[in-house]
């Protein structure tokens, strides 16, 4: 099945959204308990690296989705590993 340009603008924005979003909720909850002991800083590390070459990749393709999401989820994915640090240093 062969979708047109507009169709798979759709799909790529949707997934993009979706990924993205799942984020959130534990951004906000470590935010509020300023409590991150369950979250892996090597989890967070690698899918870092791993959003990296996928941006890298997104670049040499030149697809907008790719780079953009994945611009995305670096910062998220550092904002969840600096809140860890940062709450384990403290402490909690």
């Amino acid at each position: 099945m062969a979708l047109d340009e507009i169709s798979i603008s759709v799909l790529a924005i949707a997934a993009s959204v979706l990924i993205l979003a799942g984020w959130v909720p534990q951004i906000v909850k470590g935010y509020r308990t300023k409590k991150l002991k369950d979250i892996s800083k090597y989890l967070m590390v690698l899918i870092a690296i791993g959003a990296v070459l996928w941006l890298w990749y997104g670049i040499e393709i030149d697809d907008i989705f790719i780079i953009g999401v994945n611009i995305a989820a670096i910062g998220l994915t550092l904002t969840v590993l600096t809140m860890k640090i940062i709450y384990e240093k403290n402490g909690k």
